[in-house]
């Protein structure tokens, strides 16, 4: 058996797929009309490919009530990172059309706009586990492997749990998506544990004696019946921890952030710079994504990061406030912006000098609460030396500046 998705299934079959690349599969298929709990199917030992990801496993349908069930157990040894983009609408307009796809991704816009299918949840139930082995992926794309156990019972789709090995740690969610409702009702809870900087970024030299990991949750909800829907209305909050990295121009052209590179090279030159801590908590009203707390401690800086990220419009707004540390020399004397939408953000510097020190971070007393949030995700150090989040955030937990934060020798 073979097509251009197996979502087109659904016309035939009345079973619930998603919608994938091109696939093809072979196996054993036994059926018995006649079973007590209604006719039962049986897809046995079957092998198979969907894009370039194989794909193996059992497979068993019945026709119970009030629902038909899926349930079963699938394998890849090899999957594709690209090949899951159709389950989000992620995959280009080209490979949307091969596979039957009406939606067409606007150009300019980032989020996937074509909807989920979700008169199709109410059609069956489903209990499906999922492994993937080994992630294939490019560089820009850490993961390593992926387990995921799907439920759908009456239209309500649930992902518990969601989980991708990444760069030696975890990226454990849980995800929930009511289609029961009009428009569908989402929720995502997501926990990163233990991102190992030196594996996030294996071709940047500076980044290989870093004992250093990114942390970090993540607990969003929206309403929409596409990606792009539910990030546009979205509530909630997300904590970021990076301790004990690096950055520098040449780290942005291997991330492929030109924006990025602009800005390192504005505020750093072309020198590697060491980051002792980096500490972000964004919260997120209406789709709306504003800045409570963003700041870099870097070897001969504080960087305060302030502004908003409009996932409804797509827009960036963000001013980037330099603080020189000690004796260093630190030649910007103006903050610097990134603005524009998602797809193509421009930066410069803007056209007003620095004020007093301090003033690219927020009252003080409003950032106490986030610094405080955020020291829970400090992972215990690897190395000899303390986590240089801790004394960053504890200052900022009080009240106070962090003008003085000590540096790793």
């Amino acid at each position: 058996m073979s097509g251009a998705s197996l979502g087109n299934l659904y016309p035939l079959t009345g079973v619930t797929l998603p919608d994938t690349p091109a696939y093809s599969t072979d196996g054993h298929l036994s059926a018995n009309l006649h079973a007590a709990q209604g006719a039962t199917f049986n897809y046995q030992g079957f092998n198979g490919k969907i894009g370039d990801s194989d794909i193996h496993g059992d497979l068993a349908f019945v026709a119970s009530q009030p629902r038909p069930k899926l349930s079963g157990n699938l394998v890849s040894n090899q999957l594709l990172f690209k090949d899951l983009a159709p389950l989000i609408g992620a995959d280009s307009n080209a490979e949307q059309k091969a596979r039957g796809g009406a939606s067409k991704q606007p150009e300019g816009k980032v989020l996937p706009v074509e909807e989920f299918r979700t008169e199709r949840w109410r059609a069956m139930d489903a209990d499906v586990t999922f492994a993937g082995k080994r992630i294939v992926h490019s560089a820009q794309l850490p993961f390593n492997d992926l387990s995921a156990h799907v439920i759908l019972e009456d239209g309500l789709l649930r992902l518990e749990p969601l989980r991708f090995g990444v760069a030696g740690g975890n990226l454990a969610s849980r995800i929930r998506l009511d289609g029961r409702n009009v428009p569908l009702q989402g929720r995502a809870r997501l926990t990163a544990r233990g991102f190992k900087l030196k594996q996030l970024f294996p071709s940047f030299a500076p980044m290989q004696t870093s004992f250093g990991e990114l942390n970090g949750d993540a607990d969003i909800t929206g309403r929409g019946n596409s990606v792009a829907a539910l990030l546009g209305t979205a509530n909630g909050d997300l904590r970021m921890l990076i301790n004990d990295g690096a950055i520098s121009r040449s780290l942005m052209e291997i991330a492929g952030l030109n924006v990025g590179n602009y800005v390192v090279g504005k505020l750093f030159g072309d020198e590697d710079v060491k980051i002792n801590c980096a500490a972000a908590d964004v919260g997120i009203k209406d789709g709306l994504a504003t800045t409570r707390l963003f700041i870099f401690d870097t070897e001969n800086a504080i960087i305060y990061i302030n502004g908003t990220a409009n996932f409804a419009t797509e827009q960036l707004d963000l001013k980037i406030t330099p603080e020189s540390k000690g004796l260093r020399l630190f030649s910007l004397r103006s903050p610097l912006y990134v603005r524009g939408p998602f797809a193509k953000p421009s930066a410069g510097v803007q056209a007003v000098p620095l004020a007093l020190r301090g003033a690219g971070m927020v009252a003080l007393g409003v950032v106490a609460g986030p610094a405080a949030g955020l020291l829970a995700l400090i992972a215990p150090s690897s190395g000899d030396d303390p986590n240089q989040c801790t004394p960053l955030l504890q200052q900022m937990k009080a009240g106070k500046a962090p003008a003085v934060v000590k540096e790793r020798k």
